[in-house]
This record gives structure tokens, sequence and C-alpha cells, in this order.
């Protein structure tokens, strides 16, 4: 069984809440000095636009530069709701997942037929992110040591190993590590065993945000923060866009709002918001690296349905999230909900994980919403005649992935027949969740029986049913 299922001791009880004692409700990665003062709120009516993006996190600012950079004369505004950087695209743990399907695995169950070309095109996306970062100077700590993934217990060794053999027949590189050799890696007694991803980046998602924002900027786009969309109709050949604060036409749209929905009703029915929760450590001294290992800074994860996400940043911090994946009846959204228990139980299983870090503080503390959708991938398509497109529900792994989204967006707006466009990722919409109240019937039976899953190895009735049927949870 894994160390997570088991009761704390109370010594690991005693760490963790002296650990939380000083912790921020706060952000990390967007609590600093250098968070950029806001952009101007957009007022009035009368403003006019060739395309207009809602939301200013990674999908939206991804969209406005590749729009300025297919068309320099297109005039390009941006609507965030809030700040920059205060959705999911500032709150996540910074790994740089190359994949566009969730995993090979879950790549190869979908799309089998496609599958070779959705990696060359997770690849090519991965590399012009890059190239994109270093043609405009922007500096969001990305590096790439790979991402290890271990099992706890021995049916996770066996599912990893499963996926290693996968990755191998596909021709993609990976590792695998005896638990000898994961323990080597990174200094933890409950390692049974590791899968090696060297393909897996990590980076600063607030700076990158921040970045991305700037680019675009200097290419001649308008960001405007703080400034709500509440509606949309058909203008003659464009879109009247309804703000908080007034309107605004513009030619065409493109809707990157994720996990917030109410901008387009229809999203409710395939993305479904889902509260995760992190933790950040203080620096850890060099007495404590030595004590852990992890000289190689890989991301790291464990191999359960329920599992954990940790790294160390470029100034030695660790952060730690995952495990809880929380939805809220009816689908609720609110910044009352970021903090919760699940900060105290990633606190423990922290210390139960390395207990020779007994001592370390946690300095900040905090939550957000996943936009998950049944198969895990986003959901692509267009409204009001073609004049808006859309591209979300990423499911937690959208730091990369959301460059190709929103090339996607792009190309289905501007009537492109290309190979993205013709992919069945793009052409066909996941399964819908049902209405509630059978939707939170639904997630909480699913939790318990992906629970149990992690508990006993057996898949169970109930997930074989949802795995014959396409259907998927996930954070």
């Amino acid at each position: 069984m894994s160390v997570f299922a088991a009761a704390p001791s109370p010594k690991v009880r005693a760490a963790a809440t002296a650990a939380l004692a000083d912790a921020r409700p706060d952000v990390y990665w967007t609590d600093r000095p250098e968070r950029p003062t806001p952009r101007p709120q957009l007022t009035g009516a009368g403003h006019r636009g060739d395309l207009l993006v809602v939301g200013g996190g990674f999908t939206g600012l991804w969209a406005a530069i590749q729009a300025k950079e297919d068309d320099p004369a297109r005039d390009v505004v941006v609507l965030e709701a809030g700040r920059l950087g205060t959705g999911a695209s500032g709150r996540n743990g910074g790994f740089a997942d190359p994949s566009l399907t969730h995993g090979l695995a879950q790549g190869v169950s979908c799309w089998p037929d496609e599958i070779d070309t959705l990696e060359r095109l997770a690849e090519e996306n991965f590399a012009g992110l890059r190239r994109t970062l270093a043609a405009y100077h922007v500096d969001a700590d990305l590096h790439v040591p790979g991402e290890l993934t271990f099992a706890m217990d021995a049916h996770q060794l066996a599912g990893l190993r499963e996926t290693y053999e996968l990755y191998r027949s596909h021709g993609l590189a990976a590792q695998w590590l005896d638990a000898d050799a994961a323990r080597a890696r990174v200094r933890s007694t409950h390692y049974l065993g590791a899968l090696y991803d060297p393909g897996v980046g990590l980076l600063d998602p607030a700076r990158l945000v921040w970045g991305l924002a700037r680019a675009a900027e200097s290419l001649g786009v308008r960001v405007h923060e703080d400034t709500r969309v509440t509606g949309f109709a058909a203008d003659g050949p464009g879109v009247r866009v309804r703000t908080e604060w007034g309107s605004i036409h513009a030619g065409r749209v493109v809707i990157a709002t994720n996990a917030y929905q109410g901008v387009l009703r229809r999203f409710s029915a395939w993305v479904l918001p889902v509260y995760d929760h992190v933790l950040m450590t203080e620096p850890l001294t060099g007495e404590q690296l030595d004590a852990v290992g992890w000289s190689g800074r890989e991301g790291l994860a464990d191999g359960g349905n329920q599992f954990h996400y940790y790294r160390r940043t470029l100034d030695d911090r660790v952060l730690f999230g995952g495990y809880d994946a929380n939805y809220h009846f009816p689908g609720r959204i609110d910044p009352d909900l970021e903090q919760s228990s699940s900060h105290e139980l990633l606190a423990q299983h922290f210390f139960a994980l390395f207990p020779q870090l007994e001592g370390l503080r946690f300095t900040h503390r905090w939550g957000g919403v996943i936009d998950t959708t049944s198969r895990f991938t986003p959901v692509f398509g267009t409204a009001l005649r073609g004049r808006l497109a859309y591209a979300v529900g990423y499911t937690g792994l959208g730091v990369a992935s959301t460059r190709f989204g929103a090339r996607v967006a792009l190309d289905l707006l501007d009537g492109r027949d290309t190979e993205a466009t013709r992919l069945q990722l793009v052409r066909r919409k996941p399964v819908p969740f049902p209405p509630e109240p059978v939707r939170s019937v639904a997630v909480r039976a699913t939790r318990s029986a992906l629970a149990r899953e992690d508990r006993t190895g057996r898949r169970g009735l109930w997930l074989r049913a949802l795995d014959r049927v396409g259907v998927g949870f996930d954070s």
C-alpha cells in the first residue's frame, strides 16, 4: 500500500502543522515585487478591433502573438477579467510537458491512428515555444531536466513498466529505473521504481505570462486588465462584445477562458472546474539538499490516480501539489475555495515522503481551478457562424499545449484547412458531462473508485464502465 493511503503518524502530523504555521494564503509565483503594474481597463463604447481575445492567460496571449505574427497589420485586443496570471496560468506548478494528449497512453487510447502525428506536432510545438521565448527575450526560467514518475506500490510499479514499454514501442526516449536507481536520484525510501521522461521542462509560470504579455505588446497588441466580458452578439460581419465597463466591436473573437465558463454556455457540458492545491517551501539549505539528493532538478510525480507533482525551483524551493481534485456543486468557482484542508493533507504527505526534511517551512499555500474534460484534452470549436473560436479544457497540462491550442483556434477562425484542424482531437468533441445534480453524484462516485483503485490495484466496475464510453476524471 502506498505511504499516502496510510494514516499519518503523530510525528508527521506535528511536522506538517509546524511547517504550515506561517504559510501565506497566496500564490508564490505572483506574490513578488516584480509583478507588473496593472494594464488599464477598457471602458466606454465605440472601441473596435480586428481580433478580440477573451482571456489573458497562456492561450489568449499565445493567440494574440501568433495572430500578429500571421498578419502584423491585424488590430488585436486582449481583455482579461482580472490581473494577468490571476487564473490557472499563474497558479500551476510550471511543468511544461510537450504532450498534446495528456500523455502517450491517453493519446494511444483515444487516437491510435493519429498518435504519431500528434507526437510530432507536440515536438514541433514545444520547439516553437522555445524559439518564441528566445526571439522575444522572455525569461521564464525554462529548463528541461525531464520528469521522474515514481511507483509507490506494486500495482503502480506494473503500470509504470507498461508505460515505459509503450514509450519504447513508439520510439520515444525514456529510461526505466529500479528501486535502487530511483532512490539514488531522489532519496525517499518509498520509491519502488521510476519512469524517466527526458523531454519535460520546468519554468516560472507567472514570468511566462508577464513575458508573453510584453511580447504581445511589442507587436502592437492592446492588453486590458480588469475588463470582464459579459456577452456576445452578431453585429454585421463581426461581433459586438459587451463588457462590464462598455463594449467593443470585433471582426473575430477567440475565447481563451478555460475553466471560467460564463462567456459561452456550451462550455459547461464539456468543461468541469476542479480545484487543485499547492504548497511552496522556503529555500532548502545545503544540508537539506544533501539529505534529499535530487541533484538533477527533475520534475517529480507519483504514479497513482490521486497523484502529487513536485519540483525544485531555481532558488531551491520545493513546490508540492496535487492529489485532491475537488469539484464544488454546481461547478462553483469562488476565491473562498482556494484555501482548504487539502493543504494540511499535502503537508502530511510531504513529510511522510521526506521525513529528513522535518523543520522545513512552507511560505505559501494556494489553490486554483483546472479546466478538465472527460478525455483530459481540450475541446475546440466555433460559434456565431464562424466568427468566434475557442480552445478550452487543458486538464492541467496546458503550459506548453496552450500554444498549439491557440494556433488551432486561429486556424478555425480564419477557415484554414491545416494538418492540425483535420485531427480528430480537434474535430470531435469529448463526451459531455451529465447535468446537475447527476454530475456531482458521478464525480463523487468516480473519485471514490479512483481512490479504491489506488489502494487495491483493481480497476472496478464503475471505472471500467467509464473506460468503455470514453469518460474520465482527472486534474
